[in-house]
């Protein structure tokens, strides 16, 4: 790191350098900015996949096509927004015809389910770095249209909500660790959790029946804690979490319990939703029968400040987890 030079979290610099106000009603700070045309408001998200952070050199080409537009369309769930287009941009240290062919056809399949089409991008050859090939990068801006009346960001959570969770937490952390060859668990679980990480699947359709119904959402892509941590930040509230209720594989039965509330709870790369509502919706938000996506209720909105972890015996839980922050450690 350069002599003098301040290490900054990754939210820290964008708050500081990027967080000017837009004119827009909603803009940087949430999962989707919104833009008014005329009858119709747009939901806009971006991100982008580098190898070597996001995935590791090798991977599955046809899968890293689909997890690249998943990731954008979970913002646009977390939104409530419903997929239009997309555009893609890509830098590629040369163009291998097998590796695009692939690639095209795990993004296409993903965009033809949710009638979602590739409308434009961009395309570069990535330079060498010190002789060697310089990495992949892939970026996708994803647009969908939203309800303005209805839309949900990070900032609508209130004291007295419940916190409500889809899906199950910590298989694709578990996945990276063992694709890192830092542990190994029985096969079926192995596949299960590579699928986790390779294919994460964006709760579109449940984010549409939430609309109305949630009253905050964020999308999990650095992990439960830290993204909970944007909606209490962003709405000026506190919750407690319960632990016990935290959905998870059975896979963590094998695994100490500091193990497994590194992964569950900060491991990141779920892509499932947390969201909050009010109690008199529970029994709305039980029975939404969503592709079987199993909906869980795991704590509760106060008011103050901080996030406080319960036991299922209601003692605090002192963890010291940090979910995953690309500038965290200063190099």
């Amino acid at each position: 790191m350069t002599a003098g030079v301040t290490a900054l979290s990754e939210f820290a610099l964008i708050a500081r350098f990027f967080s000017r106000p837009s004119g827009e009603r909603q803009g940087v700070g949430d999962d989707c900015a919104l833009i008014d045309v005329g009858a119709q408001t747009l939901a806009i998200t971006t991100d982008m996949l580098l190898e070597g952070v996001h995935f590791l050199s090798g991977a599955d080409p046809e899968a890293l096509g689909h997890k690249a537009l998943a990731v954008n369309l979970s913002d646009l769930a977390a939104a409530g927004a419903r997929p239009r287009c997309f555009l893609l941009d890509l830098a590629l240290p040369q163009a291998d015809e097998a590796w695009l062919e692939a690639f095209s056809r795990g993004m296409y399949a993903l965009a033809e389910e949710h009638a979602c089409a590739l409308v434009g991008g961009d395309t570069t050859r990535a330079p060498r770095i010190n002789g060697a090939r310089g990495p992949v990068a892939i970026s996708i801006t994803a647009i969908g249209a939203v309800d303005r009346e209805h839309y949900r960001g990070r900032s609508g959570a209130a004291a007295g909500d419940d916190i409500w969770v889809s899906g199950r937490f910590g298989e694709a952390a578990l996945a990276l660790a063992i694709r890192r060859g830092q542990l190994d668990v029985p096969a079926p679980y192995r596949e299960a959790c590579l699928q986790r990480m390779d294919r994460p699947t964006p709760r579109v359709a449940l984010g549409l029946a939430l609309v109305g119904l949630a009253t905050s959402a964020i999308d999990v892509s650095d992990g439960l804690l830290g993204d909970l941590g944007h909606i209490l930040e962003r709405s000026g509230v506190s919750a407690e979490l319960w632990w016990q209720d935290v959905p998870r594989s059975e896979v963590f039965l094998q695994l100490d319990v500091a193990l497994q509330q590194k992964f569950v709870l900060a491991g990141g790369d779920d892509y499932e939703l947390i969201f909050t509502a009010r109690p008199a919706d529970r029994d709305a938000i039980r029975a939404l029968a969503v592709g079987g996506v199993g909906l869980t209720r795991i704590g509760r909105i106060g008011s103050g400040q901080g996030l406080r972890l319960l036991d299922g015996d209601g003692s605090i839980i002192e963890a010291t987890l940090q979910s995953f922050d690309h500038f965290a450690s200063g190099t």
